[in-house]
């Protein structure tokens, strides 16, 4: 599979570590960005999720250049998304 996935978390997100095993088990790359420890990624997870800051919040580009913005999506869901 080709495309990025970039995930929006936090450490205490069981939400989010099972997403990132899950990821990690399928060989699926991902970039992690904590909101906790960077305001402007807050900004833009709340600006997503009517201004909440739900986590995971998961930014999959897929193969074809289409942007797909996914909160607390399942593994499938991103699969799906990256092609």
């Amino acid at each position: 599979m080709s495309g990025t996935v970039t995930m929006y978390s936090t450490t205490w997100c069981g939400y989010c570590n099972r997403l990132k095993s899950q990821l990690d088990r399928e060989g699926i790359a991902y970039t992690e960005i904590n909101i906790e420890q960077d305001p402007s990624s807050a900004s833009y997870v709340e600006s997503v999720n009517d201004g909440n800051q739900t986590v995971p919040t998961v930014v999959v580009v897929g193969a074809s250049g289409e942007q797909s913005v996914m909160t607390n999506p399942s593994l499938r869901q991103v699969q799906a998304a990256l092609v």
